[in-house]
Parts: structure tokens; C-alpha cells; sequence
């Protein structure tokens, strides 16, 4: 079998998506939902099945006719896609199946951030992963930055952790792989990730925030990952959220990033030399100074998470990131801001909070690749 995505007729791209998106369903259920005839719904899942993307696990009665339908779940195996995840000085690289489900892990350090470079290091990874996995089709990068499609083609039009302006790296990393590539904000790709495979799966609208080195948001609305007219929608960090207080860095005073990013807490902590994770088990153990950087950074999530409320209307939150600690010491004071500063009578607000591991990141990678393949 070749590993070039085939070009997929509308039927069986929109059939393939809702089985990944909603799991094992019968054809019925495939066919009212797409508002498909049974002779288009047959034409569509059997080039699904001649390409090894989905198999046959058996017949169910579901629906109100009482006749068993046959299921069908994406199949693992065929299809395999890379996902990479850049920060300023490691790359993260994770395979997945189909499905997204993770069949590999790699990580190591950034030799270089010039783009050259860079896509360079992605290219020895990839022929590295590929000797155990030969039948990766795609590759999702992303990375901190704005990525913007010009005349059809995504571009990184600004990345200042990574020092890119106007880089076409999904361009340069495909013509050194010959892998079909896509690139997008990494906090965007982590929302599409867990829209699709997480805790907003089959969610018409949902919000994620994140929280670590910085504070970012990512939105699904109608289906749809949100990314704003210059790809900057998210920019929630300079949010103004108590009033007041230290400078952020960049002149505004009681910003979201004056409180709630891992290094600011560290810094309110006034534990110099210190690591975030020392911090937190310093709050954790009772560390006063260390307990009151926490408080502050819980009042300014809770403010940011009514926020995020008061401007999407999401019908979930999905909260995530490195920094997640800052839920679990000031939840208190996390709850207490969000509370004030909600409008009354606001709907009962879901949060998921979802564990972290970076290799979500890159998994978020590979989920944008398979996305990517299955656009209108």
C-alpha cells in the first residue's frame, strides 16, 4: 500500500471524521447524521475500508427500527502520522495511528532555532521514527507563534521565542521529508487535539486555556478552530485581572502575566534561584510567601477563566498545561474570583482539567496532520 493520503471523496472524508470523533458507531448512525442515502453511505465506507482506514467490529441494534447495523471503528496500522512540538530549545516528536492513539516518543535538545536548521533536525527525526514506523503519511508541527495562511500557504509570521518572521516552514520541512506537512500555533493544535480526541470531543464549542511559561486560549466554535483574522487569537496573557501590581515586563501593571505565569510565580515567591516545581512544593508544604505567589496566580486565573465565559459563551472549559499546580494549591481562590467576577445568573460553567504531559504537545502535532488531511 502506498502511504500518499488518498484524495477522498466528501462522503467518506465526512464519514471517516465522524468515526473518529465520536468512536465506534454503526452505519445507520453514520448515515443520519451525515444526512447520507444507504447507496451513498455503502459507496462511502467501502473506500474507506479499501484504504485500511476503518474496520468492521460486528452488527448492534441501535436506533428505533430494532434491525442490527454493522459497526465500524478506525483501524490502526495502515495510517501513521508524526507529530512535532517546538520550544525555544527542545523539540518533541510523537506517532500516532489514525486514531491518535500514541505508538511513539522522541524528544531532545534544539541544536539551533534557525529555521534551516531546525527543519533539518525535524528531517533526521523523522527518517529516525521511520524505521519503526514505515507507514507515517503526514507530520503536524507546532510551535509558539502566529501561523498564517498567505495565497494558500501556511506561513509563521511571527514566533519570538523561536526569533521566526515570515518562515513558510511547513513548505521547507516537506521538501526535506517528502512528508505532507502542516503547521499551526501550538496552542491551536492542542485545542484541535482535544477537541477531536479529548475532553471537547464532539463538542460544538469549547474554550482551552492553558497555563505554564505563559497563558494561552484556544477556541473551537461551530466545529471550528478559531484562530482569528492574523492567526493571533488567544493572546489572553496581558488580560488585566486584579489592577495594579507588578509589571509584567512589558509596562502593564496587574496583567494575567504579572501573576500567573510558572516563572512570575516563582519570582512573586521571592525565592530566588528556585525552580517551579521547588515552589510548589514549598506552597505544598506550607511555604507562606510561596502560598500567597499561588493565591495571586488563582485569583488571576479566575478572572481569566470568567473572561474566557463572558467573551466565547463556551459550553466547556478544557484548563491544561504544565502550570496546573496553580489549580490544585489556590483552587479556593481560583473559585472565589471566578465567582465574583461572573455576571449572575451565568450557566453552570464545566471544567475539564486535563493532565499534562508534554507529549501532548507533539501528540497535538500528529492530530493536526490527520485534521489536516480531513479539511473541506
Amino acid at each position: 500500500m502506498t502511504h500518499t493520503w488518498p484524495a477522498l471523496p466528501d462522503g467518506s472524508r465526512l464519514a471517516l471524521r465522524e468515526i473518529l470523533i465520536h468512536g465506534v458507531l454503526s452505519r445507520a448512525e453514520i448515515a443520519r447524521s451525515l444526512g447520507l442515502s444507504r447507496a451513498s453511505l455503502t459507496r462511502a465506507m467501502r473506500l474507506l475500508v479499501a484504504h485500511g482506514m476503518v474496520v468492521e467490529v460486528g452488527t448492534d441494534v441501535r436506533g428505533a427500527t430494532g434491525r442490527p447495523s454493522e459497526l465500524l471503528q478506525v483501524s490502526s496500522g495502515a495510517w501513521e502520522f508524526l507529530g512535532v512540538k517546538l520550544t525555544k530549545d527542545r523539540l518533541y516528536a510523537a506517532v500516532t495511528d489514525l486514531g491518535g492513539r500514541i505508538l511513539a516518543l522522541h524528544e531532545e535538545v534544539m541544536s539551533s532555532t534557525v529555521p534551516e536548521d531546525v527543519a533539518a533536525q525535524i528531517t533526521a527525526v523523522t527518517a529516525q521514527l521511520r524505521q519503526s514506523n514505515p507507514a507515517l503519511c503526514a507530520m503536524g508541527v507546532s510551535l509558539p507563534g502566529d501561523v498564517l495562511v498567505r495565497s494558500g500557504e501556511p506561513i509563521v509570521a511571527a514566533s519570538v521565542f523561536l526569533g521566526w518572521a515570515d518562515v513558510p516552514f511547513a513548505r521547507m520541512v516537506s521538501e526535506r521529508t517528502g512528508l505532507a506537512t502542516f503547521t499551526a500555533n501550538d496552542v491551536h493544535a492542542l485545542t484541535a487535539k482535544e477537541h477531536w480526541f479529548g475532553a471537547g470531543a464532539g463538542r460544538e464549542s469549547m474554550a482551552l486555556v492553558t497555563v505554564g511559561e505563559g497563558v494561552g486560549l484556544g477556541l473551537i466554535t461551530n466545529g471550528q478552530v478559531s484562530t482569528g483574522q492574523n492567526g493571533r487569537l488567544g493572546r489572553i496573557g496581558h488580560l488585566p485581572v486584579l489592577g495594579g501590581g507588578p509589571d509584567c515586563g512589558l509596562g502593564h501593571l496587574g496583567c494575567a502575566s504579572s501573576y500567573l505565569p510558572s516563572p512570575v510565580i516563582v519570582r512573586n515567591s521571592g525565592h530566588v534561584g528556585a525552580t517551579y516545581d521547588e515552589v510548589v512544593e514549598l506552597a505544598r508544604d506550607g511555604d507562606a510567601p510561596a502560598l500567597a505567589a499561588f493565591a495571586d496566580a488563582g485569583r488571576a486565573l479566575g478572572v481569566v477563566l470568567a473572561s474566557v465565559v463572558h467573551v466565547t459563551d463556551p459550553s466547556a472549559i478544557v484548563l491544561t498545561g504544565d502550570g496546573l499546580p496553580v489549580y490544585d494549591i489556590a483552587r479556593s481562590a481560583v473559585d472565589d474570583a471566578l465567582r465574583g467576577a461572573l455576571v449572575p445568573n451565568t450557566d453552570a460553567l464545566t471544567i475539564e482539567v486535563q493532565p499534562f504531559e508534554f507529549s501532548e504537545w507533539a501528540r497535538a502535532g500528529a492530530v493536526l496532520a490527520i485534521r489536516g488531511l480531513l479539511q473541506d
